[in-house]
């Protein structure tokens, strides 16, 4: 059993409004991932940065993203976690918004989970940031999630949409 933190941007393009192929591909890819994952043995969990998110503003399909995010754990916001987001911002690791994507690449790997699934591939799921994460976690004694979209995660033959 995985323990897999579910990103912010995971639950906006489930529920996804914008007609666009690249964004109706991801929702299509994020709905037939998350669907399994709920049914299936992993243990989904996200943190409070996640709900914090998604009630900040107004955009379609708010109140679906949030019951939605309501079905997974939350894991605690700890001192540690707020450590790490220091480290990752101090090393240039993650953007200087200590309420982002670097607290929730802290929570993934305080917590030790096995992935942390985005669909931000600019600032978490960049494989060129994967090294220094790394190294930054090493030093910090963290785990080191898999920084992973949900088509990664998808355990099926993918078809040209």
């Amino acid at each position: 059993m995985a323990r897999i933190y579910v990103e912010t941007t995971v639950i906006s393009f489930y529920h996804n409004a914008r007609s666009g192929p690249e964004m109706v591909s991801r929702q299509n890819w994020t709905r037939r991932w998350l669907d399994a994952a709920l049914d299936g043995s992993d243990e989904l969990v996200t943190s409070l940065a996640v709900e914090a998110e998604l009630n900040a503003g107004e955009f379609p399909n708010k109140a679906d993203m949030l019951q939605l995010a309501s079905r997974f754990r939350l894991l605690d916001l700890n001192d540690a976690v707020a450590e790490a987001v220091d480290a990752y911002i101090a090393s240039h690791v993650m953007p200087d918004d200590p309420g982002g994507d670097a607290l929730h690449l802290a929570a993934a790997a305080f917590h030790r989970c096995d992935f942390l699934v985005t669909w931000n591939c600019r600032h978490i799921a960049n494989a060129n940031k994967f090294g220094h994460i790394r190294r930054v976690n090493g030093i910090l004694g963290l785990g080191n999630p898999a920084l992973v979209t949900p088509l990664e995660l998808l355990n099926e033959d993918i078809v040209d949409e």
